[in-house]
């Protein structure tokens, strides 16, 4: 047995907690690089915060996923504007972008320089500038994990950085600023977090450590996904699902994930398609054929135990087998509206290179299993 563990340098989780750090915040320097989404109105409180405590700060908004030329600006403007910490405020782009910008300020060269894939993978030599997360939705779990993911609108791409520098220093996560989300993406975000807690549970990484948040994670999106969905105002429901979320970003950033996620990469590279929605749409159909897989190369694996395993935690009947969890989670999405592949505008003539990019995905490594081109055939067939 080996394994390694890290993640952001402080934790601090519960409802209303944005309003009570405001002086932990200052204490990282006088001039803040505020990374957000489209809308800029969510910061409000956290701009009101800064300002108390007289902290400077200059905003950098990213409308959808994070692309190089995003990043090789806000970088330009955290450099001109002398910013000495950056905070990722809002969902995963947000704070993927917000990683990225505070480690490649304090780090000459561009972007592509760092890049996995499609750029040169050069290790970053500085740490760096303090980063602090704080995520407004509850699904990506990235304000505990190591790497930025990137969009290549040239290459049809998503493609990471990483470091373990580019741990957050500081993690806020709290649920009442997930409150006021709109269904869909409660939906999207939340299938995307429990994802993130079934892979790096059955995935050929898997260890003692994180094999306990994912058991927790799995529970508390089971009894609390579609009561937030229904009712966005719930507070019990939207506490586990912050929870949930950030379970799965310590889980996936200390194990692996799995086909989900090796599909999922090249699949929001190619489309202009939701992460969360994509993972929403694969989620049943890879469990189902990798248990099959399972069942007929390996029967005698572990792994078949483990999805039992999830299937007793989601549906809370202990005499649940296996395939008892996609009939559960196809139900869930079902129930939260979760559109197909083909709604999403993925196209069938397109698998064949699908299938390539995705066999090559770094997350595709970490399933339990190795698929063969057939059986990945199968889970987008089933999918659309």
């Amino acid at each position: 047995m080996q394994f390694e563990f890290a993640t952001a340098n402080r934790i601090i989780f519960g409802i209303d907690t944005i309003l009570e750090y405001g002086n932990t915040i200052s204490e990282f320097g006088k001039r803040a690089l505020i990374v957000t989404g489209k809308s800029q109105e969510r910061c409000k409180p956290l701009i009101e915060i800064l300002d108390e405590f007289g902290v400077d700060q200059r905003l950098f908004s990213v409308d959808g996923e994070p692309t190089i030329s995003n990043i090789e600006k806000g970088k330009r403007v955290a450099y001109q504007e002398s910013c000495n910490f950056v905070i990722g405020f809002g969902g995963g782009s947000a704070i993927d972008a917000g990683k990225a910008i505070a480690i490649l300020t304090a780090n000459p060269g561009e972007v592509l320089d760092y890049l996995e894939v499609i750029g040169r993978s050069q290790p970053f030599r500085k740490p760096s500038l303090p980063f602090i997360a704080i995520p407004t939705t509850a699904g990506t779990g990235t304000e505990v994990t190591r790497n930025a993911v990137l969009e290549s609108k040239e290459h049809r791409v998503k493609v990471s950085m990483r470091s373990y520098s580019m741990l957050p220093s500081l993690a806020i996560v709290d649920p009442a600023l997930t409150y006021n989300l709109p269904a869909p993406i409660t939906a999207f975000s939340g299938m995307d977090a429990l994802t993130q807690l079934i892979e790096p549970f059955v995935s050929n990484k898997a260890n003692p450590l994180t094999d306990g948040y994912c058991r927790e994670g799995i529970r508390r999106v089971a009894q609390s996904l579609e009561r937030a969905y229904m009712d966005g105002t719930e507070i019990s429901a939207r506490e586990d699902m912050s929870l949930a979320s950030l379970l799965g970003g310590l889980a996936l950033a200390n194990s692996k994930l799995g086909a989900v996620h090796g599909f999922a990469g090249p699949l929001g590279g190619m489309y202009d398609a939701p992460h969360g929605a994509i993972c929403a749409c694969l989620l049943g159909p890879v469990i189902s054929v990798n248990i099959k897989a399972l069942r007929q190369r390996q029967p005698n694996c572990q792994t078949l135990g483990r999805y039992g395993e999830i299937a007793r935690l989601l549906t809370g009947d202990e005499r649940a087998d296996p395939e008892d969890s996609v009939t559960w989670i196809e139900a869930l999405a079902k129930n939260l509206d979760i559109p197909s592949l083909r709604d999403l505008g993925i196209l069938e003539q397109e698998f064949n290179v699908i299938i390539k990019k995705a066999a090559s995905a770094s997350s595709m490594g970490g399933n339990p299993i190795q698929l063969t081109g057939d059986e990945m055939r199968k889970i987008l067939s089933r999918a659309m």
